[in-house]
C-alpha cells in the first residue's frame, strides 16, 4: 500500500512513524516532509496548500491513501480536491473542517444541539465588541474567529487588557484575516483535556486522552505557543467524566455534523474544561493535535490504516482502538525566543543516541538537512521527544533525560512538563 503524507512537522512525523509501523505500508511519500520524516518516507517537494499538484502526484504514483495531517489544507478544501479526482484521502471535508475554521460557527452548532460549552458572543464590529466588554465580567476569553496557529486566544483579566485584545486582533490585525470576526466567551476554571478521535461520518472512536502545555514559560508563564509539551493520559479523565462526555458531547458533535449536511470524516480533536459544572468544549480541532499526537499516536495498538481506512469507508462500527496501558510524555525542544523571534540554522547532534532505544522517539518540527548533509533549526518548534515509561512519573523521567542527548545552540525547553501532575 503506497500512502502520502501532507504536512511537514511534528505531528505529520509522529503520523509517519505510526504509518511506518504497519505491515500493509510498502512506500510512503511525504509533501513537504522534514529533515526527520526523510529518514522513514520520501519527501516531496510540494507545498501542503499546492492541492492541484498534491492530487496530481497522488494520482501519477498509484497512492492508495493520503492523509492530511495539516488545519490549513483542510480548511481551504484540500479533501474535496482530492475526493473530485478518485482519490482516497483522510480528512473532513471543506464544508466540515470549518469545526475548527471557523470557532464562531462551532460556537453556533454547540449552542443549537445542546453540547456544553462556555457561554459567548459572537462580533463582526470592534466598536460593538468593545460595548459589550464594558457590562462582561472579567476574566474573559477573546478568540479570533479563524486559524491563527492555535495562538488567537487572549485571556483577559481586566477590562483595559480586554479593549487591547480588540485592537490586537480586529484592529491590528494580528492574527491576519483570523481576526475579522471574534467571539469573546466566558472564562471557564478547572483541569483542560485533549481528546483525540477518528470518525466516520457516523460513528466516533476515542483514543487515549492528553494535556497540552501551551504557554513558553515553567509554571504556565509567558505566551501562548502551538504547544510546548504534553502527556498521555490525563489522569483526570476518569471513567465518569468519559461517560458524560460520551453521552453529551462526543457522539452529539458528530450527529449535529451530520444534521447541519456537513458529514465529518477524519478526526476530532476535542479541547474540554472539566468545570464545576461538568465537562465543557474548549474548542474543536479538525486534526491530530500537536504535540498531542507525539504522545497519543506511540501507544495505540491498533494498525492505523486499518482505522483511517474504516473512516473513509464508513466501517469504523467494525474496529474498537487499543491503548497500551502506560503513559508517554513529550517534551519541546524549542529555540530560545519562541513564540516571538529566534535564531535558526544552528546543526543538531545527538539524535543518533536514540537509534534502537524502545520507547523513545525524536520528532522532527521545525528542521532542515543543508546540503551537506547537516541537520539544522529552522523554526521556533524544533524537536518533539517523547518517552514511554510505565507511568507518568517513568516516561516524564525518560523524556527528559533523552532531552539531553540532543544539543543546539539556542536550544530551550520547559523543565515542568507533566510535574504538576506527577505531584498532585
Amino acid at each position: 500500500m503506497k500512502v502520502l503524507i501532507v504536512g511537514g512537522g511534528g505531528r505529520e512525523h509522529a503520523i509517519a512513524e505510526c504509518v511506518a509501523k504497519s505491515s500493509r505500508a510498502d512506500k510512503i511519500y511525504c509533501a513537504p516532509g522534514n529533515a526527520g520524516i526523510e529518514k522513514i518516507a520520501e519527501c516531496v517537494p510540494i507545498g501542503a496548500m499546492e492541492f492541484e499538484k498534491l492530487a496530481e502526484f497522488a494520482k501519477s504514483h498509484a497512492v492508495d491513501l493520503t492523509i492530511i495531517g495539516m488545519d490549513d489544507p483542510l480548511a481551504a478544501g484540500i479533501v474535496d480536491v482530492f475526493e473530485e479526482a478518485g482519490l482516497n484521502v483522510f480528512g473532513p471535508r471543506k464544508n466540515a473542517a470549518i469545526l475548527e475554521g471557523s470557532k464562531a460557527f462551532s460556537k453556533d452548532l454547540m449552542k443549537k444541539y445542546g453540547i456544553p460549552t462556555a457561554a459567548y458572543e459572537t462580533f463582526d464590529d470592534p466598536q460593538e465588541a468593545l460595548l459589550y466588554l464594558e457590562t462582561a465580567r472579567m476574566p474573559i476569553v477573546l478568540k479570533a474567529d479563524g486559524l491563527a496557529l492555535g495562538k488567537g486566544v487572549l485571556i483577559c483579566n481586566t477590562l483595559e487588557e480586554a479593549k487591547a485584545g480588540v485592537k490586537e486582533i480586529m484592529q491590528d490585525k494580528k492574527f491576519g484575516s483570523a481576526g475579522n470576526h471574534m467571539v469573546i466567551e466566558e472564562f471557564m476554571t478547572g483541569r483542560e483535556v485533549s481528546v483525540l478521535s477518528f470518525v466516520d461520518g457516523k460513528t466516533i472512536r476515542i483514543m487515549s486522552s492528553a494535556q497540552d502545555h501551551k504557554r513558553a514559560k515553567d509554571g504556565d508563564l509567558g505566551l501562548n505557543t502551538g504547544g510546548m509539551g504534553t502527556f498521555s493520559p490525563s489522569p483526570f479523565y476518569t471513567k465518569e467524566v468519559d461517560a458524560f462526555c460520551q453521552e453529551h458531547i462526543y457522539q452529539k458533535t458528530v450527529d449535529a455534523m451530520a444534521a447541519e449536511g456537513r458529514e465529518y470524516k477524519g478526526v476530532i480533536f476535542f479541547g474540554l474544561m472539566l468545570t464545576e459544572d461538568g465537562p465543557k468544549v474548549l474548542e474543536f480541532n479538525a486534526r491530530f493535535g500537536d504535540p498531542e499526537a507525539q504522545v497519543v499516536l506511540p501507544r495505540m495498538k491498533n494498525d492505523i490504516l486499518d482505522v483511517m481506512e474504516a473512516c473513509v469507508d464508513g466501517t469504523l462500527d467494525q474496529l474498537t482502538l487499543e491503548f497500551e496501558d502506560n503513559a508517554a510524555v513529550c517534551v519541546v525542544l524549542a529555540s530560545d525566543g519562541y513564540p516571538v523571534s529566534y535564531e535558526k540554522g544552528f546543526a543538531i547532534t545527538g539524535e543518533e543516541h536514540f537509534a534502537g532505544k524502545e520507547g523513545y522517539y525524536c520528532f522532527h518540527a521545525g528542521t532542515r538537512k543543508n546540503e551537506d548533509g547537516t541537520i539544522v533549526t529552522n523554526g521556533g518548534r524544533v524537536l518533539g521527544i517523547t518517552a514511554k515509561g510505565a507511568d507518568l512519573k517513568e516516561a516524564r523521567a525518560n523524556a527528559y533525560a533523552a532531552c539531553e542527548w540532543i544539543f543546539f545552540e539556542n536550544k530551550y525547553m520547559r523543565t515542568d512538563i507533566g510535574k504538576a501532575i506527577e505531584e498532585a
